[in-house]
């Protein structure tokens, strides 16, 4: 096919040069985040390219933001430690309420608020998505709380914001297996301390 996207592979190809081979290696022996590339692919707009403009995004789409991603791994980069950003917002896009839509999204878009993490794999399930246990209880005051484990959530530790799977209805209560799973936004900041206990796992790659 024509690359009419050459201009953003040139572009992503120029930031990408700032992060040789040096850079990772000194990251991934220290445990390191890639603080400063995420930021760089931040303030250049590259990850906000799924969020259309009246959220102050670009409104690229899909094949703008697979572009992105396939430079980034191709010139040596950690594109896993940054694509969630671009993708994760994507359920309060399609499924959020106006006024969450204008809460979250737009500070995403300028990288004020990071959401890389999405709650799902627990320790008991593991891919069997359909048999977490985490729960969400809706209490007298209207609020919801949420017991359960996840496992294996990428970035949390970098993230403001998380998506978490949880079952508002037993299985014993819905029809279908897939029923009775919602979706929340969690505010990390907020949840530290709070209920929230996160706990790093020490793994031999990828310290995202």
């Amino acid at each position: 096919m024509t690359d009419e996207y050459q201009e953003i592979r040139e572009q992503i190809q120029k930031l990408c040069a700032q992060y040789p081979g040096e850079y990772w290696r000194e990251l991934d022996t220290k445990r390191e985040y890639p603080t400063e590339f995420v930021k760089a692919l931040t303030e250049a707009g590259y990850l906000s390219v799924l969020i259309p403009e009246e959220f102050g995004g670009s409104g690229l789409g899909i094949t703008a933001a697979a572009v992105i991603m396939e430079e980034i791994q191709k010139a040596g980069c950690n594109g896993g430690a940054c694509h969630a950003q671009m993708y994760t917002m994507g359920t309060i896009l399609r499924h959020g309420t106006d006024e969450q839509k204008q809460k979250y999204l737009p500070g995403i878009a300028a990288g004020d608020l990071r959401m890389q993490a999405f709650g799902v794999t627990e320790p008991t399930s593991g891919t069997d998505t359909l048999s977490l246990r985490t729960t969400a209880v809706k209490n007298d005051a209207g609020d919801y709380v949420v017991n359960g484990q996840k496992i294996w959530t990428s970035r949390v530790e970098h993230s403001d914001l998380m998506l978490l799977l949880a079952r508002t209805q037993s299985k014993d209560e819905v029809e279908k297996r897939t029923d009775g799973l919602s979706v929340f936004i969690i505010d990390i900041r907020e949840a530290v301390g709070n209920g929230l206990e996160i706990k790093p796992i020490r793994t031999m790659i990828n310290h995202a």
